[in-house]
């Protein structure tokens, strides 16, 4: 008999969340998840599922992703890496940009992948040093994989240009903002909760990163006076002096950049609005990645606003660094991580950590196809199902079954470790075995179930193909998957407009939310973008 939410009262059961981290990871998150009350994984007393978040800096394995149950998070989304290697990323900006015109994706400089376009770089360098007239164009050239300032060449003439692995070289931007006459760079935090749809948070507050010695064109191999990384900067010299305008170290909180700006009489809101949009784009050109549920990604957006206050994405971090140099590193990332926690939105229910709930099966909510119309009924209109947008929704996506535990939370199934370990989970090898042991479909049944769509899908053998590799085990087959992400509102289905400093800023509008939903349908969002930016002109000419 399956125990249901009504039979055990949970004002005598109070359990504590439990985090898992992979060696290396940050200890302040550490340090964060502790001052919340949670507990840290013990894989010595504990099994391998109990636990509700799981951090590390490498990817997850596909594996981890698969097997994810309902009380459980991640802290990667699958194939992120698309967007933070330079190279990568610079292939999927200038694709965006040939499909969607240069208006909207001027925001990254020209980058040439060394060494494949080292032809169209010299014809490029050739041009430039032949215009009559033209100031001289200044280069970059950065490692692909590397970052923290890591092999980092500025250079003017090429013959100064050297390198030994895959490169990218871009323009320098040599007329940056200079504050007291040191250049600065902003590290943009921005959490990512799905790809599919598409929803972004950014954080309110931020770091303003210094160079730690002033600007100056005539020394380009002076790392303290072009490079605002931290890693670097925290060994120089200047570092711990007191820099007039600039103070001691190197950084600042986006509350006091904003506030100097203002000083200034220049128009932040107007500033913030483009560097959402320049985030936006960049996320978009990098759609769909592979399904995946109840995971996250937090990216380290590097923006560097010019002295026409023109904001250039520099690059995208994975993994951006969550250690404690200074005070204002504890300011920002502490409280950017327990907005983090509170935005995974988890429930009481998810402490228990167990499967056995009514209506639930090896950690998913499974409805019969014959119930299909019923289910869909009772779904708000926000709620992704397979049904509705199977090119999002995955075997992998799960669902708490909250839904009879919501009313009444107070009494939760309390079974205890003995009675959970009555029903063994199944293994890899025990899967393979009972595959092995089915009996072998006739050749025309094979053909019919290969040419049979879930209901609602599209009928396209790329998709047929991407849903058969994501289909549950033969014993689930007879099953529709509905999954409610963690990151809706309980109230209207809808993305969390704000947790903390944590803002929603896609989707914007409920043209963006729609086109987003049924995969993404870049080309309608493209258009929604193109109308915020029209929108945010007439202020930018008022300004003037």
């Amino acid at each position: 008999m399956e125990m249901t939410a009504d039979d055990y009262d949970t004002r005598d059961i109070l359990r504590p969340l439990v985090f898992r981290l992979h060696e290396n990871a940050p200890a302040i998150v550490r340090e964060v998840l502790l001052e919340r009350g949670w507990t840290e994984f013990d894989k010595k007393e504990q099994d391998d599922a109990d636990w509700n978040l799981y951090w590390r800096n490498s990817p997850f394995r596909m594996t981890d992703h698969h097997s994810i149950k309902p009380w459980q998070r991640l802290n990667h989304y699958p194939e992120a890496v698309r967007i933070t290697r330079k190279d990568y990323l610079a292939r999927h900006l200038k694709r965006m940009k040939g499909a969607y015109g240069s208006a909207l994706y001027e925001f990254s400089p020209v980058a040439f992948i060394m060494p494949n376009d080292y032809v169209k770089f010299i014809a490029e360098y050739s041009k430039e040093r032949q215009s009559v007239g033209r100031r001289p164009s200044y280069w970059i050239c950065k490692p692909v994989d590397l970052s923290r300032g890591r092999g980092i060449l500025i250079f003017q003439d090429i013959k100064d240009l050297v390198y030994d692995c895959t490169v990218i070289v871009q323009k320098y931007i040599s007329n940056p903002l200079l504050i007291s006459g040191y250049k600065l760079d902003l590290r943009l935090y921005v959490c990512v909760t799905s790809f599919c749809p598409l929803t972004i948070y950014i954080y309110k507050e931020g770091l303003v990163r210094f160079a730690t010695e002033k600007f100056d064109l005539g020394s380009l191999d002076n790392v303290y006076a072009h490079l605002t990384n931290t890693s670097i900067n925290k060994h120089g010299a200047s570092y711990k002096k007191y820099k007039e305008g600039i103070g001691r170290g190197c950084k600042w909180t986006f509350s006091k950049f904003r506030s100097y700006l203002r000083m200034f009489g220049v128009d932040d809101v107007l500033l913030w609005q483009k560097i959402n949009n320049i985030v936006i784009l960049t996320l978009l050109a990098v759609t769909p990645l592979p399904v995946a549920s109840n995971c996250f990604e937090l990216f380290g957006f590097d923006i560097l606003i010019d002295d026409k206050f023109k904001p250039w994405l520099l690059e995208v971090n994975y993994n951006p660094a969550l250690c404690l140099d200074c005070s204002i590193d504890d300011t920002v990332k502490r409280k950017l991580l327990h907005d983090i926690v509170e935005l995974l939105n988890y429930k009481q229910i998810d402490t228990f950590r167990q499967n056995r709930v009514a209506g639930t099966k090896a950690g998913r909510r499974w409805v019969p196809w014959s119930t299909t119309g019923k289910s869909a009924s009772r779904e708000g209109p926000g709620l992704p199902t397979c049904r509705k947008v199977a090119k999002c929704t995955s075997a992998s996506s799960v669902q708490p079954a909250l839904q009879a535990a919501r009313g009444s939370t107070r009494k939760v199934a309390n079974l205890t470790k003995k009675t959970a370990r009555a029903h063994p989970r199944k293994t890899l090898t025990s899967q393979l075995r009972e595959r092995m042991n089915m009996p072998k479909i006739p050749s025309q049944a094979k053909a019919e179930a290969k040419n049979k769509q879930l209901p609602g899908a599209e009928h396209s053998p790329r998709r047929s193909a991407q849903l058969s590799h994501w289909l549950p085990t033969p014993d689930f087959s007879n099953y529709e998957l509905i999954t409610r992400p963690y990151f809706l509102s309980d109230k209207d289905q809808r993305p969390i407009a704000r947790v903390g400093d944590l803002i929603l800023i896609f989707p914007f509008n409920e043209a963006a939310l729609q086109a987003s939903r049924d995969g993404t349908d870049v080309k309608s969002i493209i258009k929604e973008i193109n109308k915020l930016v029209s929108q945010q002109l007439p202020s930018k000419q008022q300004n003037r």
